[in-house]
């Protein structure tokens, strides 16, 4: 028995792919920011994150869902603008759609600017004719006075056009049923063919017959053709794969190919593609779209000009963090007070029951003193502010300004020889540096995603907030200071720390590029896309389930073994002394030297699997039992501070320290994963942390010799 279409299709999918095939295979393409995902969750159920900003989809994403008792499995290819292949996006997206053997290739396109979405249609329809067109945004489009003919576009396009408004579900129903019809009967759909330049069509003429006998129906040979003209060798690589053996190595096709090549001339190929199916696409639009309303993209581009000015847009951008975080401060104090009057509430109820069922007592210790304690600070600490300062970061993104930040960055990203991209991957560092990360993986080039990996934890993630604001509130608040007034001048001293670490960001990554990781900095295209009214009730479900439960779940995950790791510490002596006495009387000496104590450098130590755990840890080390007491507020903690030590200079270079230290363990094991090394994952744990010791010792050498402490 023969290999079928559908056989090595589907060993491609499971080997190459790393997909599992149930029924048929519905590839999703489309440009970054046309609500592809949007599109795959509302098919699938699965939940993904959808963000306003581009190259948010590095990987396949695969889901599956039934339709009239049908089963279909849906892969969500990486968002893109074209499959010539410029960067590892389109390599995927191009790879899937010709190797991957999909039954239909859905591509989602804008209907609000439908003129650039149809680049990507018609390469697309170059390699495949089983193409479905899911015109996406469809109500934006008419609430801005977009008319398309959607009959007369797919009978120009040779294959089906759908409305859809994903966000609501319109027109999915009718997208399901349309790629079922072209599932059932490819034939129908005759498909597009450009017409290039007459030197270029010449060429094809003479390549292309000798294609056609040699590759069958397995895949365009007009494609092809086009492929091997541009002597793309990552292409044709993973063509060999599928084919068996190589087209270079065919005589007939050799020839054929020096013939065709004689024909095109010294000229530039790839420009002349680009301009003709540029051409295409511009005359596919004007024939199928009425414009009621040319004013809406006027509209975006004064408000552009506005928040991406030279002038005006980095000021802007510092007053939309300092509301986010003058709302988050703001916001967090009331709930946070009584979360903690609510959580340290219970500790007497738990008392009882360790009690009632006649528990040692030190049994009772280590759970509810240990334990429970430092569990409840963490969640009356942490949640109130992030449940705040994710959905506000999350409307940002929504709203379509993020990539308005990026803008705005790339400039002094370029000058520190960085990749502009890495201004979203700082930008997630905020809320995540592992998230931060992860997303560096936007960034094509492996020397500028290495400086951005090794940079990302410059930037103080969420778990480092609670930390930094408690430091800033006993320190650097006085006593006259009240309400509004508080939460504005720590919102000035959190943004002064906030942009040191960005500054930082740069000049290590400048450094970098100047040492280790030589090089200048590539340029990229960043779509800038139509403001949009952000889905408040979205944005809060996402904010709340992938982002504040996820780090808050994590903190508890790892404030659990960590209070009890302390209390046993601290109740467990050797010779009269406990160990916590013993470890922190041994660091006492090099912490002080960088204007802290053995106990600060302690908690930043038992505090790698978390951040979000430091402050808990140093109160516990300070009381000696190994247990956090209740404080009615910040200044009784202050007391406990200035008594073991604390000066103004202490709270600064810990402040510094939080700032600039050693990863968490999660985002250690995340650069280990994206990275594949050991040796820059120990340089991501080294660097920052050499940076804020160097930059304490320098604030302690000045302070001690003009006796300032």
């Amino acid at each position: 028995m023969g290999l079928t279409r559908s056989s090595v299709g589907s060993a491609l999918l499971n080997d190459e792919f790393q997909i599992e095939k149930r029924g048929r295979v519905v590839a999703l393409a489309g440009n970054p920011n046309v609500g592809k995902s949007t599109v795959f969750n509302a098919l699938t159920g699965l939940k993904q994150h959808t963000g306003n900003w581009p190259g948010k989809t590095i990987e396949n994403a695969t889901g599956y869902y039934e339709f009239q008792g049908k089963e279909y499995t849906l892969v969500d290819i990486p968002g893109t603008y074209s499959l010539l292949a410029n960067s590892k996006e389109e390599e995927i997206a191009r790879d899937f759609i010709c190797f991957g053997d999909p039954d239909v290739s859905v591509v989602v396109a804008d209907a609000t600017c439908l003129e650039r979405n149809l680049n990507l249609v018609l390469q697309t329809l170059e390699i495949t004719n089983r193409v479905v067109v899911c015109l996406n945004l469809m109500d934006q489009a008419n609430r801005n006075g977009i008319h398309i003919d959607t009959k007369k576009l797919s009978s120009l396009l040779g294959v089906p056009v759908v409305e859809t408004t994903a966000r609501s579900g319109k027109g999915l129903k009718a997208l399901m049923e349309t790629v079922q019809k072209v599932c059932e009967n490819p034939a129908a759909s005759r498909g597009y063919q450009i017409r290039y330049h007459a030197q270029i069509e010449q060429a094809l003429a003479i390549l292309q017959p000798s294609l056609e006998k040699l590759l069958g129906q397995k895949m365009s040979a007009r494609w092809m053709a086009l492929r091997l003209l541009e002597g793309e060798a990552v292409l044709l690589s993973s063509a060999e794969k599928k084919l068996g053996f190589s087209l270079l190595e065919n005589p007939e096709i050799q020839s054929k190919l020096i013939e065709a090549k004689a024909v095109l001339g010294e000229e530039n190929y790839r420009d002349r593609l680009v301009a003709d199916i540029t051409s295409a696409a511009d005359y596919l639009y004007h024939s199928c779209v009425r414009e009621e309303n040319r004013g809406y993209h006027a509209r975006d581009g004064k408000i552009d000009r506005i928040l991406t000015s030279k002038r005006t847009g980095i000021p802007i951008m510092l007053l939309f963090l300092a509301g986010i975080l003058w709302l988050t401060i703001e916001g967090a104090n009331y709930p946070s007070q009584l979360l903690s009057n609510l959580l340290f509430g219970l500790e007497e109820k738990l008392f009882a029951l360790f009690e009632a069922i006649h528990a040692p007592d030190w049994l009772t210790g280590a759970m509810v003193t240990g334990v429970y304690r430092t569990l409840a600070w963490v969640v009356s600490v942490m949640l109130p502010p992030m449940a705040l300062f994710f959905p506000l970061f999350t409307l940002l993104e929504d709203s379509g300004y993020l990539p308005r930040i990026a803008f705005n960055l790339d400039h002094y990203f370029k000058k520190a020889h960085a990749h502009g991209k890495q201004a979203l991957t700082t930008c997630m560092g905020f809320g995540c540096n592992a998230c931060g990360v992860m997303g560096c993986r936007i960034i094509d080039s492996p020397r500028e995603r290495l400086i951005a990996i090794l940079t990302n934890s410059f930037v103080p993630c969420n778990g480092r907030f609670p930390t930094i604001t408690s430091i800033i509130a006993m320190f650097f608040i006085t006593g006259a200071m009240t309400g509004a007034l508080e939460s504005l001048y720590s919102t000035l001293i959190l943004m002064a720390v906030i942009l040191l670490g960005i500054f930082l960001t740069l000049l290590i990554s400048r450094l970098l590029s100047k040492t280790v990781l030589k090089g200048m900095p590539s340029s990229f295209v960043l779509e800038l896309p139509p403001y949009r009214k952000p889905q408040f009730g979205k944005v809060l479900v996402r904010s709340l389930f992938d982002r504040t439960l996820f780090v808050l779940g994590r903190a508890v995950t790892v404030a659990i073994p960590a209070g009890l790791v302390i209390w046993c510490m601290a109740n467990i002596d050797i010779n009269g002394i406990s160990i916590l006495k013993y470890c922190t009387d041994f660091l006492d000496p090099f912490g002080r030297f960088f204007g802290m104590d053995g106990v600060i450098i302690m908690a930043f130590l038992l505090g790698l699997p978390a951040n979000e755990i430091v402050i808990p840890i140093i109160v516990m080390c300070y009381l000696g039992t190994g247990s956090l007491s209740e404080f009615e507020n910040l200044q009784q903690l202050r007391i406990l501070l200035v008594e073991n030590g604390w000066t103004w200079l202490t709270a600064v270079c810990t402040l510094i320290f939080t700032l600039l230290h050693f990863p968490c363990g999660t985002t250690l094991a995340t650069i280990k994963k994206e990275t594949g090394s050991k040796k820059w994952t120990v340089l991501s744990f080294l660097l920052p942390t050499a940076c804020g010791l160097l930059l304490c010792l320098a604030i302690t050498s000045i302070a001690r010799l003009f006796h300032l402490v």
